[in-house]
């Protein structure tokens, strides 16, 4: 058995083509664009390239992008005033401010200081306690994004068992709870999980996000596993690699995202949904 890859830049473009029509037809109907804003705190590279990325996502979808970068040294007082200004702008739908941030601001205060209707990324605590409570709000962009994916499989995901390596806020967590949604029986593994490998062995689904070069081995994926690597990780030798041990995995696994071109691009593309969903919600 040879997985069919379950291709993250053809969903997300399609994604994409989606939120262009909608912003077209707002404009259409004399409503605002959407209004996306990105806060870059520091020069870390990883960051101002996903901050590039982003920029030129909003720019081919017609959303208005704004973005603001401060340096290493901004205070939490000045980041905070920031927020507060942006909260403020009508032009502004959504805000998100670049993960991580240096050490001496605290990250919670910020996510908690952005407006729950422009928390486009879904960690705010109002939009996480929602989606915990089974009435989602603005979701956060990579599970959300991978449930997209799971749906292009045509595969009925009830009553499937599955697996969540890694339960951070950003992913693991909040898959967790996406796949609840979904009737999905759900294990969440972490680093001290006892019998990592046993635990995969049994999955339906295996979503892996735990930041660790092909942690996860392709000979524990059981055959016919739907595979989610949420991870990207650059080797010495400048490759990048998943969390799954791919060559290996693809070949158990009914389904599996590469990396690159499976999830992440389904990220960039479920924040420009979320930024339309946003301007919406703030039309009511």
């Amino acid at each position: 058995m040879t997985a069919k890859l379950i291709d993250g830049k053809l969903i997300s473009q399609k994604v994409r083509e989606e939120v262009a029509k909608k912003v077209e037809e707002r404009k259409e109907k004399g409503l605002s664009v959407p209004g996306l804003a990105v806060v870059l705190v520091g020069s870390d590279p990883a960051s101002a390239i996903y901050v590039r990325n982003k920029h030129r996502a909003c720019e081919k979808t017609g959303i208005y992008s704004k973005q603001i970068e401060m340096p290493k040294e901004t205070t939490q007082k000045e980041l905070l005033q920031t927020i507060d200004d942006l909260n403020a702008d009508p032009s502004i739908h959504g805000i998100l401010v670049q993960l991580p941030i240096p050490d001496h601001i605290d990250s919670e205060l910020v996510i908690e200081r952005i407006d729950p209707k422009k928390d486009v990324d879904g960690f705010h605590p109002y939009n996480f306690g929602h989606l915990a409570q089974k009435n989602p709000t603005l979701r956060p962009c990579t599970p959300y994004g991978m449930m997209r994916m799971l749906e292009t499989t045509g595969v009925s995901l009830e009553g499937k068992d599955a697996v969540v390596v890694g339960r951070s806020n950003i992913v693991g967590f909040p898959m967790l709870i996406e796949l609840l949604l979904k009737n999905v029986t759900v294990t969440i593994c972490h680093s001290r999980t006892k019998d990592l490998a046993g635990k995969v062995k049994n999955a339906d689904i295996v979503v892996a996000a735990i930041g660790r070069p092909e942690f996860i081995k392709g000979d524990w994926i059981k055959d016919g596993a739907i595979v989610l690597d949420a991870g990207i990780n650059r080797l010495d030798s400048g490759k990048l690699v998943g969390d799954v041990e791919f060559d290996i995995a693809k070949e158990h696994a009914s389904w599996i995202t590469p990396v690159p071109g499976g999830v992440g691009p389904m990220t960039i593309a479920t924040l420009l949904q979320n930024t339309l969903e946003a301007a919406e919600m703030q039309d009511k």
